[in-house]
């Protein structure tokens, strides 16, 4: 058996059915066609979850090979990008709250802050880049749970369904991660406008004492 046996009416190749069929069959050819369809939309996932690129060939790795070798678990064959898309959100998750923990211990030195440009991208409407470098300045300062929810409902889109059925929560816990996070991204905003304008004030009084 081989590609040309999964072919579709489109002609443009396997469909993820098909792919997965022949997967859990041991055929390393439809394990590859996986990786190569799926390999630039983890990538981007794992990036914009992440906020740096640090870490993440690992991190896409890791959710292909437990993809990959879970397939078994998979009810709905033709489901593939979402079922995987939840595994990479939720091995972010984990590989977020390690690095947290490591340095909390001193194990792990402080990172350096995300590059906003590369995250919010040239092509973004004014308003919308100028709420995701607001969300991604001050993502590090959140607590993992509620900046898991945040960036899958605000910069990924997702509905709350579609989060829950993600991080494997129920409806209400999303629901609460979600204010929690925007309360406490609009309280930080709050501080960061409040520190600017401070600086302004201290900048004008030097001036004027001169």
């Amino acid at each position: 058996m081989n590609a040309k046996d999964f072919s579709t009416v489109s002609g443009v190749g396997p469909s993820d059915a098909s792919l997965v069929v022949a997967a859990r069959a041991g055929e390393e050819w439809a394990c590859e066609a996986l990786f190569r369809r799926y390999a630039p939309l983890v990538n981007g996932l794992a990036y914009r979850t992440m906020g740096r690129d640090e870490d993440v060939d690992d991190l896409v790795q890791d959710a292909f090979l437990q993809a990959l070798h879970g397939l078994g678990q998979l009810h709905d064959p033709q489901a593939f990008a979402s079922w995987l898309s939840a595994i990479v959100v939720r091995t972010a998750a984990k590989t977020l709250q390690r690095r947290r923990l490591l340095r909390r211990f001193g194990l792990r030195p402080a990172e350096a802050p995300p590059d906003i440009d590369a995250l919010v991208g040239s092509a973004a409407p004014p308003d919308v880049a100028a709420e995701l470098r607001a969300i991604y300045s001050l993502m590090d300062a959140l607590p993992v749970e509620q900046r898991m929810v945040l960036v899958l409902r605000r910069v990924e889109g997702l509905e709350l369904k579609e989060i829950a059925q993600a991080m494997k929560l129920s409806l209400a816990t999303v629901k609460r991660r979600l204010t929690d996070a925007e309360n406490a991204l609009r309280r930080l905003l709050q501080e960061a406008r409040a520190k600017v304008i401070g600086v302004a004030k201290a900048t004008n009084r030097r001036g004027e004492e001169q």
